[in-house]
């Protein structure tokens, strides 16, 4: 087949059939390098999906190609994260230590989702006005822990606490607790849960393949349907 396109090509116009393959093989490069971006793009989702880190992180991978239009033997795909220091600490392990105090502080299950203003939970903008103020419990040998007195638990759906505004029970103490709401620690070691450098490799292995595969999809739609045929 390839000798009979050749031969014909010799007898007729030699220099549009090359300008046919060279652009078929620009169109096959284009198409197997997307397909190995949009593969490795995969891969490093469900990577850090596997590794408990939830889909948004995931979601952190994107794509772009290059060029965004037409085709090209230079063609490329870039894969990257919108969160490079979070994915570069799950991959590697880190330590976090606190970059203004001796302590993190980490939430309990029992504080609120956000503070002040809709933002991340901290002790800086903890919602006192709600709860009452932190008070420094300092445990010997154990974490220590900001903790709020005089909470009432809430019944219904709901649940939680909420700073008690009865008097009677302010000043008896009477089904009153007092709650931690962070645990303070001098610092986090994070465990490894992403394998970045693997998942690439093994993702970006059949590229050649993936060039070969689109090369062939093309020629076959290229030939006349009289070949591809038979007749």
């Amino acid at each position: 087949m390839k000798a009979t396109r050749i031969e014909a090509a010799l007898v007729g116009n030699l220099e549009a059939y090359m300008a046919e393959e060279l652009d078929l093989v620009k169109r096959a490069v284009t198409a197997g390098v997307r397909t190995s971006g949009t593969r490795l793009k995969n891969a490093l989702r469900r990577d850090v999906v596997a590794g408990g880190l939830g889909s948004k992180l995931s979601k952190s991978w994107r794509q772009a190609n290059f060029p965004k239009q037409g085709a090209s033997l230079g063609a490329a795909t870039t894969v990257e994260t919108k969160a490079p220091k979070l994915i570069r600490a799950f991959n590697e392990g880190a330590t976090i230590r606190s970059s203004e105090g001796f302590f993190l502080a980490l939430p309990t299950e029992d504080a609120p989702k956000k503070g002040v203003g809709g933002k991340r939970l901290t002790p800086e903008n903890f919602p006192e006005h709600r709860f009452g103020p932190l008070r420094f419990v300092y445990r010997q040998g154990r974490a220590s822990m900001l903790v709020v007195d005089n909470q009432r638990q809430r019944k219904g759906k709901r649940g939680g606490y909420a700073l008690s505004r009865n008097k009677r029970a302010l000043a008896t103490s009477r089904d009153l607790m007092t709650v931690p709401m962070f645990i303070l620690v001098p610092r986090v070691r994070l465990r490894r849960r992403l394998n970045v450098d693997a998942v690439s490799a093994a993702a970006l292995a059949g590229l050649a393949g993936d060039i070969d595969t689109a090369f062939r999809a093309l020629r076959r739609r290229a030939q006349p349907s009289s070949k591809r045929s038979g007749r």
